[in-house]
């Protein structure tokens, strides 16, 4: 009923069935995966009413929320590199020996992907759960003139090089109008969408 993809690698069906409604992924290697997709195969849809969570393990750290599946969203992308929050229980993969490992980051660590097959009365206060930390834990670059800061240079960098070649050490001059070009565009452009192009670009 699921498969997952790690980026880079070949896609995954061997799902190790724990009961009716859990299952887990091998996820070897796990201190190189940055990305997973985890996706319905198309064979079996879920009931009506129901869904499923995604969990991440990392041994030593129990299981982090990643977000869920539906019929109507029957695929999605996770990043997993920097972003385990604090320990969290998840009893129904307590069978599973996810504990023994060495939890270091060494390439030879096995994590697991969790799946829990729930209605979706129940996945949706923990999806709001998860959007409220989400948003709390992300740094806004407002409220940190250092990381705004290196934003808008890095935005003005990168607006300038399309205009020297864009190659390191490089000596060709840029005319001051080029700088107040790409001034009054980005001031306008704070001015009708806020900030939040800064993020996108990156």
């Amino acid at each position: 009923m699921f498969g997952c993809c790690v980026a880079g690698r070949l896609f995954q069906t061997n799902l190790q069935q724990v009961d009716e409604t859990h299952a887990l992924f091998e996820l070897p290697d796990a201190s190189t995966i940055n990305h997973v997709c985890v996706f319905l195969l198309g064979t079996t849809p879920f009931p009506d009413g129901y869904g499923a969570t995604v969990h991440f393990h990392w041994p030593g750290k129990g299981f982090q929320l990643l977000g869920m599946l539906s019929n109507e969203k029957p695929s999605a992308i996770f990043r997993l590199r920097g972003t385990f929050s604090s320990s969290t229980s998840y009893s129904a993969f307590d069978s599973m020996d996810t504990s023994t490992q060495d939890s270091s980051m060494s390439p030879s660590v096995t994590a697991m992907l969790g799946i829990s097959i729930e209605t979706l009365q129940q996945i949706q206060p923990q999806m709001d759960a998860l959007q409220s930390v989400t948003t709390v834990a992300k740094p806004s670059p407002a409220s940190n003139p250092i990381l705004l800061a290196e934003k808008i240079v890095r935005h003005l960098f990168n607006y300038v090089a399309g205009f020297s070649g864009g190659l390191p050490g490089s000596k060709t001059s840029v005319s001051m109008s080029v700088i107040a070009k790409w001034y009054e565009n980005f001031t306008t452009k704070i001015k009708t969408t806020g900030i939040g192009f800064l993020e996108r670009e990156e």
